[in-house]
């Protein structure tokens, strides 16, 4: 098993970079918050995850320990193989999607592309308990919390969790009601489009 690696960045492409390491070149598959922190980066220290196929061994990388520990628990849930366990990764952070697990928040879920609201279920179903276990003593965003509600609120739109996401973070701290953030959150998206 290869659990962590170190090298120099060779080449990057969508959505992997390959890592060069004694004159080999391993190509790791990136999250898309992965790939946007190591633009800038020439040597890299990743850890990792081996997928092992009958016809393939695709290697994951991850910045921190904790996105690994969540990838694997992802990929221990029934129909969430490694790239639909990346896509989660890549649109949500890991404290978020570990706060719609434990409050079995499905819009949340289901607002994160290729996710459906059975694969949501199942994700809650699966996963509530361990994920309990596992983020216990970290502070998750809180229900009831303005920008949490905010969020909620603009993923029920239609919004992806992520984009609501980064659009309440830039308002938040000149507004402080859900309805205010929730304005102000639109104005901001509307600016993007």
């Amino acid at each position: 098993m290869i659990s962590q690696i170190t090298g120099e960045i060779a080449h990057r492409g969508e959505g992997y970079v390959v890592v060069e390491v004694g004159g080999i070149g391993y190509q790791v598959n990136l999250t898309k918050p992965a790939l946007q922190e190591l633009a800038d980066k020439d040597k890299v220290k990743l850890h990792t995850y081996l997928h092992v196929r009958e016809d393939a061994l695709t290697l994951y990388g991850f910045t921190s320990q904790g996105e690994l520990e969540m990838f694997k628990l992802l990929i221990s849930v029934t129909r969430i193989g490694p790239q639909i366990a990346l896509n989660i990764l890549s649109q949500i952070k890991i404290e978020e999607l570990a706060s719609a697990i434990i409050r079995e928040d499905e819009k949340v879920l289901t607002s994160i592309s290729g996710i459906g609201s059975k694969n949501a279920r199942r994700l809650i179903l699966e996963l509530k308990d361990k994920m309990k276990k596992k983020m216990d003593g970290f502070a998750l965003p809180a229900a009831g919390n303005a920008s949490y509600d905010a969020v909620s609120a603009l993923v029920s739109l239609g919004f992806a969790h992520r984009e609501a996401q980064e659009a309440v973070n830039a308002v938040s701290g000149k507004e402080h009601t859900v309805e205010a953030l929730i304005k102000a959150a639109l104005l901001k998206l509307k600016e993007r489009y």
